[in-house]
């Protein structure tokens, strides 16, 4: 007996919590009051998810902070590439800094980094200048987040396919 599964990406799947269509128009609260409201209303209609368990920070507010340490790594990155080019003393004060202290927390670096000497200061400063830089001018947001869609929905797809192969009972003496 031979029987086939067809693989349908997770996007195409039946939504089982989709929500009914509310074709009725409702006269309580209209979209334009005639009057000025004098209190907020009571229900809020939110379309995004709720995420539990994030404490004081969304996930977004997360993942900006996140963000925030990468782009400090990447400004660190730059400015060693420069320097190894042109400034070589700099550049092994640079690496001999970046040897004896972490790059996870990308204030405290640059804050330990303007402290250490009136040299490091000046780097410290170019730092700063380049993290803001590429952040605002450089950084490809929109590409982040079609790199970040499609990882997602690549992954789900890998991990429903396997685990539809793995479950389901395949006769393989056809082979």
């Amino acid at each position: 007996m031979e029987s086939s599964a067809a693989l349908v990406p997770f996007s195409q799947l039946p939504s089982f919590f989709s929500q009914k269509p509310n074709n009725r128009i409702s006269k309580a609260h209209p979209t334009w009051p005639s009057k000025p409201r004098t209190s907020l209303p009571t229900r809020i209609h939110c379309q995004k998810m709720y995420v539990p368990g994030f404490g004081e920070a969304s996930p977004e507010a997360k993942a900006a902070n996140n963000l925030h340490s990468f782009f400090t790594y990447v400004a660190v990155r730059i400015v060693t590439a420069q320097l190894e080019s042109y400034n070589t003393e700099a550049y092994e004060e640079l690496m001999e800094f970046l040897s004896r202290n972490s790059l996870n927390d990308g204030d405290k670096f640059c804050a330990d980094l303007m402290r250490e000497s009136s040299r490091h200061q000046a780097l410290a400063l170019r730092i700063l200048e380049v993290r803001s830089a590429y952040c605002k001018n450089d950084f490809e947001w929109d590409n982040l987040k079609r790199l970040a869609c499609k990882m997602v929905d690549e992954s789900n797809t890998r991990l429903m396919r396997d685990y539809v192969l793995e479950t389901s009972h395949v006769d393989n003496e056809g082979k």
